[in-house]
């Protein structure tokens, strides 16, 4: 099943939803766009059916330049907005940098140059696959505003703090090589082979236990900033629900018993 816009075009293969960027020239992101991948990343998390998205763009230049700036010109859109938003979309910009109750894996298959809140939306996801030509940067300094989308709180937990700076004072890009070496990217590959090494991925990921798959983000986001022992705690008595579903779950048992029967498992997301 796929559905094509003229701005996102989304297509599911059995379990994975694929969103793929389409806004020429450069994939700039406004409020409508942003509403857009919003409204693909709440069918990704409500739809049980669907156990992983993948997300990317068309063609193999651009991944996304950010922030439709020529509709912030234009007055279309201003600064405050995204806040003022929330309530409608619970996403934030871009539809996926503030949606916290997404259990479900997003893999980034990055295409192309991925710049100021492009790059705040693929460090949004949760694997992150790189063509070797791609470049990273946040150009947000000199026109007097910052990337508070994701980049100021993101990107100094992922690399370096130095290197972070350097970035978001600086403006400097970061190859996908670079971004590789301080393990922001997961993957880089050439571009010919880039949605095939995602979507192998993706595959994996969609045959495993859907509330195991789901925990694994659940309870990293609950225990981010604890101490190893409070963790602990976390994980015993604190609100993860979908953890202790998954405990008491039937493909639980499942995965033992094809273990023992040395056979796959089925796993049915119960």
């Amino acid at each position: 099943m796929s559905e094509r816009d003229t701005e996102l075009q989304l297509e599911r293969r059995g379990a994975v939803l694929e969103i793929t960027l389409d806004r020429p020239k450069v994939n700039a992101i406004d409020y409508a766009l942003s509403r857009k991948i919003n409204d693909a990343v709440v069918m990704l998390r409500d739809d049980p059916e669907l156990r992983v998205g993948l997300l990317t763009a068309a063609g193999d230049r651009i991944f996304s330049a950010g922030w439709d700036l020529k509709a912030v010109n234009r007055g279309e859109q201003q600064l405050d907005e995204w806040w003022e938003a929330d309530s409608d979309l619970p996403g934030g910009f871009a539809g996926l940098t503030e949606m916290w109750d997404l259990t479900k894996p997003v893999i980034a298959a990055v295409n192309g140059l991925a710049i100021g809140g492009g790059f705040e939306l693929v460090m949004a996801c949760d694997l992150i696959v790189a063509a070797d030509h791609v470049e990273f940067a946040l150009p947000e300094m000199p026109l007097g505003i910052v990337p508070d989308a994701g980049a100021i709180q993101r990107l100094p937990r992922r690399i370096p703090y130095n290197v972070a700076l350097e970035m978001l004072l600086l403006g400097r890009r970061m190859t996908a090589a670079e971004a590789a070496q301080h393990g922001l990217v997961n993957l880089v590959v050439p571009g010919v082979e880039l949605l095939q090494r995602a979507r192998a991925w993706a595959d994996q990921l969609a045959e495993a236990a859907p509330l195991a798959l789901q925990s694994v983000k659940e309870v990293l986001r609950a225990i981010e900033g604890d101490t190893v022992e409070r963790a602990f705690q976390t994980m015993r008595t604190g609100d993860v629900p979908v953890y202790r579903k998954m405990l008491k779950s039937k493909d639980a048992e499942e995965g033992i018993r094809a273990f023992v029967e040395k056979r796959k498992p089925i796993f049915r997301g119960e």
